[in-house]
């Protein structure tokens, strides 16, 4: 039975190196560099950005004048008849054909200022995109350092199994001596070997959970979901010296939810602008060059039907059009332009707050889980000391096999609250970072 174990454990760790010898180690930094790279979520909010830029590039056409040419060639082929007032009546097949040309000429050169203001909401549709690129590499960042860190909190508590199984096998062999020699129980003995049995199970749960997490932190990075890595870091590194003040200094400068808040009610204000404009009148420029040739075969009426008919000129002008009536509808696109500039700051103000509170929230979980840390440093002292204790004195025979295992459960326990607690801090920390919108630089 002891050999069984020793062989399972020693098979572990020949897989554990043999895997990460054949996989490559990834930092966190190339995690985030990746995902920013490759990331669905951001490529999108690129291309949406991309197509806003594209829009507003083509905008300064909207200032010049618009030409259109024209041109047609008929061919008529018809049969007419005639009867004069004296009485005469002529007829036949007449056949003519015409040709038209036509070069036609628009601008606007007043329409209430519209167009510039939809030149300038363009170029604001183009920040909310860049806005929009910045929210999203936010959270996919912190997606991402969550499920990294999270990757090594479980890779953290895989070795804390592994050393409890070293434990519950020299706790195996030395209930299994004692009962050899008449000193020790069989209870004693078969409880050493479920606890084994336990935690080797856990131990391939275990397993099983971290490589889930690292198919989400592939699915993250957009790589291929059999990519094999190995996380290069194995403790989590911390910054325990925020402060609420740090992290609500430009808030409002810098938070990509705030950020979008206000240029949706810049995005508003210029809409109602846009309908306002509708109200004045459009002046325009208009000119157009005109050919038109119809050359007859045969006629009917030689003075009134010529063999050929050609005209050609230029004329031009200016147009005015003066919005009078059109059932109410420009007032009523102003009065919903207006209410949604009122939405757009109350949604300003209401996530203004919101951010606030889960600020408030999110700092005071963090300055809980560094001082649950703390203690959780120092017990974790205590308890391998406790340990240690234990062991000896059972090894020596004068504590019983039931105050060796509780030492043994209590440094597992103590030790699953200590990466925890570090997990929850480091979480915490991420949080407040995405918060504040400078997760990243």
């Amino acid at each position: 039975m002891k050999l069984k174990y020793s062989v399972f454990g020693l098979g572990l760790m020949l897989v554990s190196v043999l895997t990460q010898a054949q996989t490559r180690l990834l930092t966190l930094e190339e995690a985030v560099a990746t995902s920013l790279k490759n990331n669905y979520d951001i490529q999108l909010s690129r291309n949406d950005s991309t197509l806003a830029a594209l829009n507003n590039s083509y905008a300064n056409y909207a200032f010049l004048p618009r030409l259109n040419a024209g041109g047609a060639y008929i061919h008529n082929a018809t049969n007419q008849r005639q009867e004069l007032a004296s009485g005469a009546k002529r007829g036949g097949d007449v056949k003519s054909n015409n040709l038209q040309a036509s070069l036609n000429l628009d601008w606007t050169l007043f329409d209430g200022f519209k167009m510039f203001i939809t030149k300038k909401r363009l170029g604001e549709l183009v920040e909310l995109g860049e806005i929009q690129i910045k929210a999203q590499v936010v959270t996919t960042v912190a997606d991402v350092m969550r499920v990294y860190y999270d990757i090594v909190r479980q890779e953290q508590l895989q070795r804390a199994m592994d050393e409890q199984m070293q434990l519950s096998e020299e706790r195996l062999k030395i209930a299994q001596y004692k009962f050899d020699i008449g000193t020790g129980a069989k209870p004693d003995v078969l409880q050493a070997q479920i606890d084994m049995n336990a935690q080797r199970s856990a131990l391939l749960t275990q397993q099983s959970n971290i490589g889930n997490l690292k198919e989400q932190l592939n699915n993250l990075l957009a790589q291929p979901l059999n990519t094999q890595f190995s996380v290069a870091d194995t403790t989590i590194a911390f910054n325990t010296h925020l402060t609420l003040d740090s992290v609500q200094t430009g808030l409002t400068a810098s938070n990509p939810d705030l950020l979008l808040a206000k240029q949706n009610l810049v995005l508003a204000d210029l809409t109602l602008q846009q309908r306002r404009a509708e109200r004045f009148p459009t002046i325009e420029f208009n000119s157009a060059y005109n050919f038109n040739r119809t050359r007859n075969q045969t006629v009917v009426n030689e003075i009134t039907q010529p063999l050929l008919n050609q005209n050609k000129g230029l004329n031009y002008g200016v147009t005015a059009t003066i919005p009078l009536f059109n059932g109410l509808e420009n007032r009523r696109l102003t009065k919903a332009a207006q209410l949604d500039i009122d939405y757009q700051r109350l949604q300003y103000d209401r996530n203004l707050a919101q951010l606030n509170t889960n600020i408030v929230t999110s700092y005071r979980n963090y300055d809980l889980y560094k001082r649950t840390l703390a203690l959780e440093e120092e017990n974790i002292k205590l308890v391998r000391e406790n340990l240690f204790i234990a062991r000896e004195r059972y090894r020596l025979g004068i504590s019983t096999f039931i105050e060796m295992r509780e030492a043994q459960i209590n440094l597992a326990e103590a030790t699953n609250r200590l990466i925890q607690a570090r997990f929850n801090t480091k979480v915490s920390e991420i949080e407040l970072m995405r918060l504040k919108g400078d997760i990243i630089k």
